[in-house]
């Protein structure tokens, strides 16, 4: 469950408090959802808005992975400019990536959206299962209830 979702709406800003001081140390701080029976896991990160970055999301990856993933991807973005959509790499050690544009990041990125508008702009870690083959792949394998992809690949599928 989601934090959200566990403590009442008057903990809510205690919750965004942490964050914040946890986006004033770092420059962002990961948001976390645990899997349940039929959603994936996913995270994503509040506080690159600030540095005039996307915010990045991950889903269908166990929340630690994905915390991990975010954290090395936005350390990396502090120091070098936003993938664009359809860029493949990846990170040492981890995952073969393909950035996907959020299509309504206001609409799954909702702490960030709750502190900083909904206008803002998010891109997607979209990652390849151990074989290689992304979730729009016929025979991917990812964890219980898939890897959600939020938004258009830029990049055709190719042959």
């Amino acid at each position: 469950m989601c934090w959200d979702c566990d403590h009442p709406a008057g903990r809510m800003e205690e919750h965004l408090a942490t964050l914040r001081r946890c986006i004033d140390v770092r420059g962002w701080a990961v948001q976390a959802i645990e899997r349940d029976r039929a959603h994936p896991p996913w995270a994503y990160t509040v506080g690159l808005t600030l540095r005039g970055l996307p915010e990045l999301v991950v889903t269908g990856m166990a929340v630690l992975e994905a915390g991990r993933l975010l954290d090395d991807t936005a350390e990396h973005l502090a120091h070098s400019c936003a993938p664009s959509p359809g860029q493949r790499f990846a990170l040492e050690g981890g995952p073969l990536l393909e950035v996907v544009r959020v299509a309504r990041p206001w609409a799954h990125l909702l702490v960030s959206a709750r502190l900083y508008g909904e206008s803002i702009d998010a891109l997607q870690l979209v990652h390849a299962d151990e074989a290689g083959r992304w979730p729009w792949d016929r025979d991917y394998e990812g964890v219980v209830g898939g890897q959600p992809v939020l938004g258009v690949r830029a990049r055709p599928p190719s042959g």
